[in-house]
């Protein structure tokens, strides 16, 4: 994050604001030449390094056009409204330049995916793919769907359905694209598949939170369970009323227990050396007990 923060102060001012406007131009861009033209787009436009090598630079940038038809029309409008708003969302979520920057990082391992499998196996992509631009919305949404888990879409204006239980049957899909190129014999488009999708799997796994899973948190989670389960067999015995009541809870420094308040809540100090209880009002501010 540390590292986001610097790249945005130092090269924010050129990010360029309402990128999905122009993300909208490129797919209906994509619907004129898929329906009218298409022969052009490999002719001119796809992502050949073989033309890119004799100085067709432009193909860098023209390859993410996605070819689509007329046939598809309606699928077309609400795909391309449904990235259209939840691109936007995450511009006002991260800010222009973080979206920027994971669009066009998309757009880079698109790049290095169709690369390695010129340089290596000498096979050129653009005679066996077009969807480019549909792994970087693919990407957009798997990373709405981390950030807004719960935010629901009506499918077909009706049935309600949670962002993240999309974005699993989505990678259901993806992961069965993968298996099925590798039974039908083209098991090279597995690495460019993964690569195309590498700017949402460095996001996924650099946002995580790996303190929960770290052996001192484990150990500290253990120390409480084992307090716990020691004041709940143990009990305390107070004075109630004029008799002896076992509680299962006592602060340590005010001896308050559940019987001075429905609302009380106790806590058990992994600070602490030893069995050592705590009212809300004492668990922060006690002195830590350390055996000598």
């Amino acid at each position: 994050m540390n590292l986001l923060n610097k790249l945005e102060r130092r090269f924010g001012r050129f990010a360029i604001p309402n990128l999905m406007r122009y993300v909208v131009g490129l797919l209906m861009l994509g619907l004129i030449i898929g329906s009218f033209m298409p022969g052009v787009y490999y002719q001119y436009l796809s992502l050949d390094f073989s033309m890119i090598a004799k100085g067709q630079v432009w193909r860098l940038i023209t390859f993410i056009i996605p070819l689509d038809s007329f046939r598809n029309i309606l699928f077309f409008a609400i795909s391309t409204y449904f990235y259209y708003l939840i691109g936007n969302t995450l511009e006002q979520h991260w800010g222009a330049f973080r979206l920027n920057l994971y669009f066009f990082a998309g757009v880079i391992f698109n790049i290095l995916g169709s690369l390695i499998m010129y340089l290596v196996f000498h096979i050129n992509l653009s005679l066996y793919t077009s969807s480019a631009m549909g792994y970087i919305c693919s990407s957009l949404f798997f990373a709405f769907a981390a950030l807004y888990p719960n935010m629901t879409f009506y499918v077909y204006f009706l049935i309600p359905i949670k962002a993240k239980y999309l974005a699993w049957l989505e990678g259901a899909i993806y992961l069965y694209d993968i298996y099925n190129n590798i039974v039908s014999g083209q098991a090279f488009m597995v690495l460019p598949m993964v690569m195309a999708l590498a700017n949402f799997i460095i996001f996924f796994f650099a946002t995580r939170n790996y303190r929960r899973i770290s052996p001192s948190e484990i150990k500290r989670k253990a120390n409480y369970r084992r307090q716990m389960n020691e004041g709940k067999n143990t009990g305390n015995v107070t004075q109630f009323k004029g008799r002896n009541v076992i509680t299962r809870h006592k602060c340590a420094v005010c001896g308050r227990t559940e019987l001075d308040g429905d609302n009380l809540e106790f806590r058990f100090c992994s600070k602490c050396d030893g069995n050592y209880e705590y009212c809300m009002d004492h668990l922060f501010t006690h002195e830590h007990v350390k055996n000598q």
